[in-house]
């Protein structure tokens, strides 16, 4: 074991990543409160190494190799170009460099405390180029025969960390080169004119191979690959390291667990996990973001995961408040050009509505839906209204359908009053032999979702009612809808409710409708918005007052998130299929659903709704 002793001669001086640290924490610099937690916990690894209780110590020899080769690395564009790495790097940057690679465990320097690291911040500041610095730093650190991969949402951006580690090479002589202008080396380089330079260089030796496909390190064979999105080829692969790239975009989780899952036997292992904000909320990147909360929190224990979310504390005023910026873009404190900029694209979104939901999604790490003609409801007052379990036992119910063309979602929504409050439980049925394509069309899985494929409506029931999912594949490339029918026709028997009324658009229902209305009363719905406003209305408020209440249910919540509305001539406000982001096949039988239910016992209550 290293002795800790002959670390403390190589410290002359706080190094910067606690200098960034302390600052955060001392007020100095503005940040929001997870990056504020996890400075904390940084400051108290960096001060507690004389602490033999404390498990954890920052190694400084391994800093003084990194920001020696730093000093050699150079930035190959923008506005510090041709400067060194050390001399351009950000506050957030070293305390990123000293936590992931030099803070390690006591009983064993070798072995680094961190296996996660998870780096959410705004657009344009150096996400990809800080992945990109620590491959190249782990080039030359880790041992022989280590294997780096990056994977993202398609391949160009799994190449975009490639392309960054090319031109930080390619711009660096001293690390690209063997031998390259050592002045006390008597092979140095000297040449007279740019020709001869050039035709000197070409005759060096490289430390690295760079190819169409992979980067490799000639000192010891350590080779970075970017790989291609895909959601079932990424299990084999041995990642020492691994970068996962806009996260937030990616349709599942099978990327990140596919790497993780082959680093078992590593002993240094390490997953960089890296994305803005992005418009939905269901997505990998949030889960992940969940999960560092609840460690930085103290809900949950894990000590190998490292995060810096630089997501503001204000999501509401970003009108005016400059903190909104400054918390999202951690290097505009250190860029002025950055920092002018950042303020023109909010000008412009204050004026743009169209210009908004990229501004505050990438530059400020909020997500957001629109406003006015566009999001149907926050994402947020619905999951408010989500509850473990409602009990349909004797309820009187409105079903709502909406029946797409053979080949799309389709679904079923059946509601009741209590209360005054609206209880909902809506179900998704998929053709079975589209769930590969439109998993990979829709970026969703599908696959996850479904919850079976054929029911015995007698032996399942329970099982039915208890499952959390509510998405049923039939048919084959097209919806079987006997499938469908035959479910309407055991609601009663599976939840124990009676149906009162079926509502549904004629559109693609009228022969199953005509087969309802031999056992119930069906009614056709009018899709307009002079028909389907006062519904929408009344639903959208329900949800804001908190006065609708639906079980865990993933796929609705995606529906309310893709759901998009307009304004008709008289300011009817309605969700449409045109102009929403995705799949709303659930919502739209949930507003039928909530129209009779609407028509038949709140209007016939005494209420009074005014339609402007």
């Amino acid at each position: 074991m290293e002795k800790l002793e002959n670390l403390k001669d190589l410290k002359t001086l706080k190094t910067l990543g606690y200098q960034y640290a302390k600052s955060v924490i001392d007020n100095k610099i503005s940040a929001p409160k997870y990056v504020k937690l996890q400075c904390r916990e940084f400051i108290k690894i960096y001060e507690s190494e004389s602490d033999n209780n404390f498990q954890y110590f920052l190694n400084h020899k391994k800093l003084k190799q990194i920001e020696s080769i730093l000093k050699f690395l150079i930035m190959p564009r923008g506005l510090k170009s041709g400067k060194s790495i050390y001399d351009c790097s950000c506050g957030y940057q070293w305390l990123f460099y000293e936590s992931v690679l030099c803070v390690v465990h006591k009983e064993n320097p070798n072995k680094r405390r961190y296996e996660t690291a998870i780096l959410e911040v705004g657009r344009k500041n150096f996400k990809t180029f800080t992945i990109a610095t620590i491959f190249i730093l782990l080039f030359l650190l880790e041992p022989k025969f280590s294997k780096f991969y990056s994977v993202a949402p398609d391949g160009a951006l799994s190449r975009e960390v490639k392309t960054a580690i090319e031109e930080i090479l390619k711009s660096s002589p001293l690390v690209y080169y063997k031998n390259y202008n050592n002045s006390n080396n008597s092979d140095n380089l000297k040449c007279e004119n740019k020709q001869n330079n050039e035709t000197a260089i070409s005759k060096l030796k490289n430390r690295f191979k760079i190819l169409r496909d992979y980067i490799e390190c000639n000192l010891n064979n350590n080779r970075y690959i970017p790989l291609n999105y895909s959601n079932s080829r990424l299990d084999g692969k041995l990642p020492n390291v691994f970068l996962a790239d806009e996260v937030g975009a990616l349709p599942n989780s099978y990327a990140i667990e596919s790497m993780r899952s082959g680093q078992l036997n590593i002993l240094n292992k390490l997953g960089c996990i890296i994305s803005t904000k992005y418009s939905s909320m269901n997505n990998p990147f949030e889960n992940e973001i969940s999960y560092a909360k609840k460690v930085l929190d103290k809900i949950e224990k894990d000590e190998t995961l490292f995060a810096l979310l630089y997501e503001p504390d204000d999501i509401e005023n970003w009108t005016t408040n400059d903190n909104i910026l400054i918390h999202a873009n951690p290097v505009a404190l250190e860029i002025n050009e950055i920092w002018e900029d950042l303020k023109k694209k909010r000008a412009r979104a204050l004026i743009c509505e169209s210009a908004r939901e990229n501004f505050l999604t990438k530059h400020c790490n909020i997500i957001y839906q629109g406003a006015g003609t566009e999001s149907f409801i926050d994402i947020k007052d619905l999951i408010n209204c989500r509850i473990n379990k409602i009990d349909w036992n004797e309820r009187q119910v409105y079903v709502g359908v909406d029946l797409s063309i053979t080949t799309d979602n389709t679904a079923v929504a059946m509601v009741a009053e209590e209360d005054n409050k609206i209880l909902a439980k809506v179900f998704c049925f998929i053709p079975e032999g589209r769930i590969e394509e439109k998993s990979k069309f829709e970026r969703l899985d599908y696959f996850s979702l479904i919850q079976n494929k054929k029911i015995d409506y007698e032996k399942r029931k329970e099982e039915i009612r208890n499952k959390e999912s509510e998405c049923f594949a039939c048919g084959n490339k097209t919806i079987d809808y006997s499938f469908i029918e035959d479910f309407v026709f055991n609601l009663e028997k599976i939840y124990g409710v009676t149906i009162k009324a079926i509502g549904f658009d004629r559109y693609n229902c009228l022969s199953s409708a005509q087969k309802w209305n031999q056992k119930y009363n069906t009614i056709e719905i009018r899709q307009h918005s002079d028909t389907l406003h006062p519904a929408t209305k009344l639903l959208s408020e329900k949800i804001i007052n908190g006065e609708f209440v639906y079980e865990k249910n993933k796929l609705l919540e995606i529906n309310f998130e893709n759901a998009r509305c307009v304004y008709d001539t008289n300011l009817n406000r309605y969700v449409t299929k045109k102009r929403s982001n995705g799949k709303v096949d659930m919502i739209m039988a949930l507003i039928n659903a909530v129209y009779l239910l609407q028509k038949d016992v709140i209007f016939s209550d005494g209420f009074v709704f005014q339609i402007i």
